[in-house]
């Protein structure tokens, strides 16, 4: 015997409203054609449904047990609606979005939990990578999308790519290093100190190479390398090192009195901070809802970073570029 899960969510509808005619309305039916899924019904399980001459209807006890399968059909089909409403609004879901780890721990970190309080039904999933990995994970759908810095927003064509914030790179010391105290900084300066060398693979790499061919020297004393961003900053906090990190990175540190700009120009990337995302078939309105709140908050950051940018009192250094002013 087979069972036709649509007449069983009518007896449902039925028995949750006492009459044909309400449940027929409350699942958008006319009442003839219930009464005729009705009688059908019986006549496939054989027995009556109904207590006969009782008004409101009464069920039968196997008309009442077919009702409670029929109801639990009904809650499904529901919440089954609901989801898609969620869905297709944005309200609920799973972001996957991977990123280089300094701006991700220092800058996006704090934008994916401003963006939960909104919406705390929708589950981010945050990981790690440089380009190369990131753009290999989209590719193969294991990140919904990618916040990482490129030279060039030249990418394959199913690849689009959003950008958010100009590189810009600052020397960092610790709060009360002597460097602060000068005026300007000669070659000495820059090789006297120990230096954190950037995670691997990480664009502060070829930054740092950059500075070097600049100052015309072949390298740096490393002391310290492969650190997390809070153990790198609290290893310059606690040394006289010195780091190229991300002016946006070395922002989110303010106020806390761990690290210091130098406020000396540095050779700059000529690279932007963006998304990239994948272009795909199928939607993702969350995904979609999360991307425009990264925007909108690198729209402000990027203004409060440009004025405490223009607050700092920039020395002169032995770099080949001036920084204009």
């Amino acid at each position: 015997m087979k069972i036709d899960e649509r007449h069983l969510v009518q007896l449902a509808a039925v028995a949750e409203t006492g009459g044909v005619t309400e449940g027929a309305a409350m699942l958008g039916m006319t009442q003839p054609a219930v009464s005729r899924t009705l009688s059908m019904l019986e006549r496939r399980v054989g027995e009556p449904l109904f207590i006969a001459g009782k008004r409101p209807l009464q069920l039968t006890p196997l008309g009442q047990q077919l009702a409670i399968q029929g109801r639990s059909i009904l809650i499904a089909s529901r919440k089954a609606v609901d989801i898609v409403r969620s869905f297709q609004s944005g309200t609920s879901g799973r972001i996957k979005v991977g990123g280089v780890p300094f701006f991700m721990d220092a800058v996006i970190s704090q934008m994916i939990a401003s963006f939960q309080l909104q919406e705390r039904d929708i589950l981010v999933e945050q990981s790690y990578g440089n380009m190369p990995d990131l753009l290999n994970e989209l590719e193969s759908s294991q990140i919904d999308m990618a916040i990482t810095p490129i030279g060039s927003p030249e990418l394959r064509a199913d690849f689009e790519f959003q950008p958010l914030l100009p590189g810009r790179n600052v020397l960092t010391c610790a709060v009360g290093h002597p460097l602060l105290r000068k005026r300007s900084l000669s070659i000495e300066d820059i090789v006297t100190y120990p230096w954190v060398a950037p995670l691997p693979g990480s664009p502060l790499v070829l930054d740092l190479h950059n500075i070097l061919i600049t100052l015309g020297i072949s390298e740096l004393s490393i002391r310290y390398s492969g650190g997390s961003l809070l153990s790198v900053v609290n290893y310059i906090a606690t040394t006289d090192a010195l780091a190229i990190l991300p002016h946006s990175v070395v922002f989110s540190f303010r106020g806390q009195d761990k690290i210091s700009i130098v406020p000396v120009d540095i050779p700059q990337p000529e690279r932007t901070l963006g998304i990239i995302t994948r272009r795909k078939t199928y939607p993702n309105p969350a995904g979609r809802k999360f991307q425009d709140h990264i925007v909108r908050s690198f729209k402000d950051l990027k203004t409060v970073i440009e004025r405490h940018e223009k607050s700092i009192v920039w020395g002169q250094g032995p770099f080949l570029a001036e920084r204009e002013r």
